[in-house]
């Protein structure tokens, strides 16, 4: 496992000894799991927005019923 040093604002450090107090954790633990969450959130949208470039380069879009019918999942009917 590796150690870092990592400096925050005084407020923002203040903040994550309180929630690991919360949660009967270390200051240290919390940390390493925000910053697991946050890698793991950055890659899995990362890897979607390739996935989209690549999807768009090979020509693959929505017609135009396709997004009516999405859209119109999503909107309230008027009347």
């Amino acid at each position: 496992m590796t150690a870092f040093t990592v400096r925050l604002p005084d407020d923002t450090a203040n903040r994550l000894d309180q929630l690991a107090e919360k949660l009967d954790r270390s200051r240290s633990y919390v940390a390493a799991q925000a910053i697991e969450d946050f890698v793991a959130r950055q890659e899995w949208q990362l890897a979607e927005i390739e996935a989209g470039l690549a999807e768009a380069e090979r020509g693959e879009f929505a017609n135009e019923q396709e997004l009516a019918a999405v859209i119109g999942k999503y909107l309230k009917p008027t009347g």
